[in-house]
């Protein structure tokens, strides 16, 4: 079987023009970047048109630490439902260079699901991410040259939360000291690098509604306190206008195309564990406005990115998703059951018994937002008949549909019977969709909310700092936006080491920190990680580029 990236480069690819003229684009109208990607101006989202749309999330199971396939997923069930006469687009995140370089490779999809052209996607793209970090270092660099300057709000440098970023894992520049050699140099305080996808500026453009919008969101980021204790904003140091300036193009969603042809958007990429993990709600709404049915996906599972797209993005932003299909694997399944990573592939019907549990906690998820769960079997080749046989036949036992899905092997027609299955349940629920908590709740029924009902917890701890913090959010009048807790994407609970579908624990709450730009706050169950370090053979040993320009080792 060839690789990602060789079947990627056998694909003749069509010229732009020709799926903006798919989706009734107007050529003139295009920024275009080079033969096959182009940006799309924003006068293309039309609230009248998205009315009568349908919107389906694809999310996940507790995935293994290679993930399950969403965005294949997603891509493949596409091309299904362009095979069956509907006219579909996938709208999922940009990819980030540092899991591109690092173990997880590129967010393009996979096999005959894939976005193109591949390698430019998985590579700088339209320069979307550096357009992010330079907007967020040119903050920290206003923040620090004040300081030194004028400091007239007297910002007191121990009580600067606003760090670096860069879009590459860096191990050695999570915890730094800045200021060094002399009065001349600045003030010296310790500070640091998370990565570029990571930040808030990322998670602000994926919630914006226009450039506007994104000035005022990067105007009202936190980015300190005064010697008083007084909150200082961007604003404070009339950052904002600048800031969005570097982003003019980067508002801007991407059109591309997947390897049958159809449209793809891509636009935004957060994380999804420390902010809402989906691609922009310009976007979504695009996708709406220009196709009748849009394909997203949600980072990690059902708990984690599906619950910050339902309560966050659809809340913010006013949407109303008509389904959410549920990729799992035999694999994965096999692992919640008490399988080693190395030993996924052998057939192992009892232990994938076991795993299925986490299966049915997912289900149950879904359900709680008053929408009906499509399960995806993402089929690997070592998967068994009988394996399969097992988790439909217990799909079929809970009341879920579910469909074997090809689309790796088999493009779109390997995603036929999903692409029936989506049609039918998306049809069949328009305005179902609920959020799990009201915005106007207070913080901690939030949070305790979302720990009992999709983590499955039985009781929510907070450290002292943590109600400390809650007192500040609610001195600041902040107390009613959304959260967006962060945890531990390999656990439904806090733990990374509880696997399947862990009962009777706890989960606790370290600290909360305040995205008021993104307008939400930052519940921190656990130790989150936002600075990755390579690992001891980075992929990036294995990508390489000849003379003509041809680029190897992707995937």
């Amino acid at each position: 079987m060839k690789s990602d990236l060789e079947i990627a480069q056998s694909i003749k690819l069509k010229p732009i023009d020709e799926i903006a003229k798919r989706l009734n684009i107007d050529v003139d109208d295009l920024h275009k970047y080079g033969k096959y990607i182009a940006k799309v101006p924003l006068k293309y989202i039309d609230s009248q048109k998205m009315r009568k749309k349908k919107l389906v999330l694809v999310t996940a199971i507790t995935p293994t630490p290679a993930g399950e396939g969403k965005t294949t997923t997603s891509i493949g069930l596409v091309e299904g439902l362009n095979k069956i006469g509907i006219n579909a687009a996938v709208v999922i995140r940009e990819p980030s260079l540092g899991p591109v370089f690092g173990i997880k490779g590129g967010a393009a999809g996979g096999g005959f699901a894939q976005v193109l052209p591949m390698e430019d996607i998985n590579l700088h793209f339209t320069n979307d991410i550096s357009a992010v970090e330079k907007a967020h270092n040119l903050l920290s660099a206003l923040i620090d040259n004040y300081i030194q300057n004028k400091n007239e709000l007297g910002i007191d440098p121990r009580k600067v939360l606003w760090r670096r970023v860069m879009d590459m894992n860096e191990r050695s520049l999570r915890d730094i000291i800045i200021g060094l050699g002399g009065p001349k140099q600045g003030m010296p305080r310790e500070t640091g690098f998370d990565i570029t996808s990571a930040s808030e500026i990322m998670a602000i453009l994926c919630l914006s509604k226009d450039i506007n919008d994104l000035k005022e969101k990067m105007g009202n980021i936190l980015i300190g306190f005064t010697f008083d204790d007084l909150p200082v904003y961007a604003k404070d140091i009339k950052a904002q206008g600048a800031m969005a300036a570097l982003m003019k193009y980067a508002i801007m969603p991407n059109l591309v195309q997947t390897i049958e042809g159809n449209p793809a958007i891509i636009h935004g990429g957060p994380f999804a564990n420390i902010a809402q993990g989906t691609n922009s709600l310009l976007a979504t709404k695009m996708g709406l406005t220009l196709a009748d049915f849009v394909v997203t996906e949600a980072g990690f599972a059902s708990e984690l990115g599906a619950e910050k797209f339902f309560d966050i993005k659809c809340q913010l932003g006013g949407l109303s998703p008509n389904a959410a299909v549920l990729v799992a694997t035999i694999r994965a399944l096999k692992y919640h059951g008490g399988v080693k990573l190395k030993d996924l592939n052998t057939p192992n019907p009892e232990a994938l018994k076991i795993g299925i549990e986490n299966l049915e906690k997912h289900i149950e998820n879904i359900r709680k937002f008053n929408l009906p769960p499509i399960v995806a079997i993402n089929r690997f080749a070592t998967d068994t008949d009988e394996e399969i046989q097992i988790v439909k036949q217990r799909c079929n036992e809970l009341g879920v549909k579910v469909a074997v899905n090809d689309a790796w092997e088999k493009g779109g027609e390997g995603a036929r019977e999903l692409a029936e299955m989506v049609k039918e349940e998306a049809s069949s629920c328009p305005g179902c969709f609920k959020p799990l908590y009201e915005l106007e709740w207070e913080m901690e029924k939030k949070i305790e909310t979302i720990a009992h009902e999709l983590y499955g917890a039985d009781h929510v701890e907070y450290t002292v700092e943590a109600k400390v913090d809650i007192k500040k959010i609610n001195q600041l009048g902040l107390n009613k936006l959304p959260v967006c807790i962060a945890k531990t994407q390999k656990s439904l609970s806090d733990d990374q080491y509880k696997l399947n579908r862990p009962t009777g624990f706890t989960v606790k709450i370290r600290k909360i920190e305040i995205a008021s730009g993104a307008g939400f706050v930052i519940p921190i169950a656990g130790t989150i990680m936002r600075m990755p370090g390579l690992p001891k053979t980075p992929s990036a040993e294995n990508i390489d580029i000849d003379n003509d320009g041809n680029i190897s080792g992707l995937f």
